[in-house]
């Protein structure tokens, strides 16, 4: 027969939580402002100033 304290130990810990999904466990934000004058540059600048 089993006492109360094995009852309210099978109770709190008698099963294996919920799972977790990854996405859930992820957050994510800006880590600073975006910069309008960043998103100005042309990535394929220096192909014409160093490739001509």
């Amino acid at each position: 027969m089993q006492d109360a304290a094995e009852t309210a130990r099978r109770a709190r810990f008698g099963r294996l939580p919920e799972r977790v999904r990854l996405e859930d466990t992820v957050e994510e934000r800006a880590a600073t402002t975006p910069d309008p004058a960043q998103r100005a540059y042309d990535a394929d600048e220096w192909l014409v100033r160093y490739c001509l």
